[in-house]
């Protein structure tokens, strides 16, 4: 069945307000009363029913069965030095299937794109909605938090609550990740991903002096939305049970 998304879901019936799911319901789908749909909620919960009604700025479920959220079992976030022209577009698109929690699109010293506060809130606005997009069509049963694009420095301050985090970058003495999993069995686990031109130097002492672990992603330099998702992908699976 057809999936949608709410905040969140009070009592027998659910409403689909949003712009965007009710076209997709109406026009591209084609949905009709009586047909049944599955919804899911900001906790991950899942609820089965069938449209009583479609009217010009709703569609209006009733719940018939519901299912607890599936929790997973490692919390992944990827903090993303953002590339030239669309490409974060696809990142955001790629770690929503791979089931990545939290996703924060990052500024660093060699990051050639500059946003003002403007296109700062126009991309994020877009960024959540392919989240949303994303999440629909690989079944996933929750959202993940794209967060506001923030600095290296915001990043590397507010990692404190991680207990692994890694910093791949392409120079000096680096483990490799499959080694640093073997000492321990982490829950939530923060990477920092740098740019074309890598992290500065003084980036890279600064996520150390703050615990993060150098590691290295192979013998050939990646793109970064290539070493985002080998890395979110490597993780879910190595870390999986």
């Amino acid at each position: 069945m057809h999936r949608f998304y709410v905040d969140r879901v009070d009592g027998e019936t659910v409403s689909i307000t949003d712009t965007g799911q009710l076209h997709h319901l109406k026009d591209v789908l084609r949905l009709k009363v009586n047909d049944g749909v599955v919804v899911f909620d900001s906790d991950g919960n899942e609820y089965t029913g069938a449209i009583t009604a479609i009217e010009r700025k709703q569609a209006v479920i009733k719940v018939k069965a519901s299912k607890p959220a599936r929790r997973s079992q490692i919390k992944l976030t990827i903090a993303c030095a953002i590339p030239k022209g669309d490409r974060m577009d696809d990142i955001i698109d790629q770690l929503t299937q791979l089931g990545v929690e939290r996703i924060i699109p990052m500024g660093t010293e060699r990051v050639v794109v500059k946003l003002d506060d403007a296109r700062k809130e126009a991309r994020l606005k877009r960024w959540r909605t392919i989240a949303r997009n994303a999440a629909l069509q690989s079944q996933r049963n929750t959202l993940p938090l794209v967060e506001s694009v923030t600095d290296i420095n915001g990043v590397i301050s507010q990692s404190q609550d991680y207990d692994l985090k890694l910093i791949p970058h392409l120079t000096g003495e680096r483990k490799l990740i499959k080694n640093v999993l073997t000492a321990a069995r982490p829950k939530n686990v923060i990477v920092l991903i740098g740019p074309e031109g890598d992290f500065t130097p003084e980036e890279v002492e600064q996520a150390l002096g703050a615990g993060f672990i150098p590691v290295s992603l192979g013998d050939t330099v990646l793109r970064v939305a290539t070493a985002a998702v080998a890395v979110a992908s490597y993780l879910k699976f190595a870390l999986s049970e």
